[in-house]
């Protein structure tokens, strides 16, 4: 599985990558792995402003559907539209094309309390 050092990880198997006051959250390797094939991306919250680990959405694979939680407190600025049309990106790419929201960071300092990749790592026992 692919942990990259630069993002940080929640309990919840989400991951955030910040960019300037904005920040992209994606589900990890591990989320998508778990899940199986992808095949619904349910995100209704855009324009929100949304607690943290507070349900933003949902996904749905062929066997289940769960919840998506939000790392930080954040508005959802964007759905990313590559998913809506492929959702088997989450599967494919779930670092990179297959990321879920882009959100504007209330407080940027917020991200400093989530996982490492080591420390989510140890989390999941890989």
């Amino acid at each position: 599985m692919n942990f990259p050092a630069e993002l940080k990880y929640t309990k919840d198997h989400e991951w955030i990558r910040v960019e300037g006051d904005e920040a992209v959250v994606g589900i990890t390797d591990f989320a998508q792995r778990e899940l199986g094939d992808i095949v619904f991306v349910d995100i209704n919250t855009v324009g929100e402003e949304i607690a943290a680990n507070e349900v933003f959405g949902t996904i749905e694979a062929v066997k289940t559907v769960s919840d998506l939680f939000l790392p930080v407190t954040a508005t959802i600025l964007a759905v990313n539209e590559a998913i809506d049309a492929s959702p088997e990106l989450v599967n494919s790419d779930p670092y990179g094309e297959g990321w879920i929201v882009r959100i504007k960071l209330n407080n940027a300092a917020d991200v400093d309390a989530l996982l490492s990749a080591e420390q989510y790592k140890e989390e999941i026992n890989a």
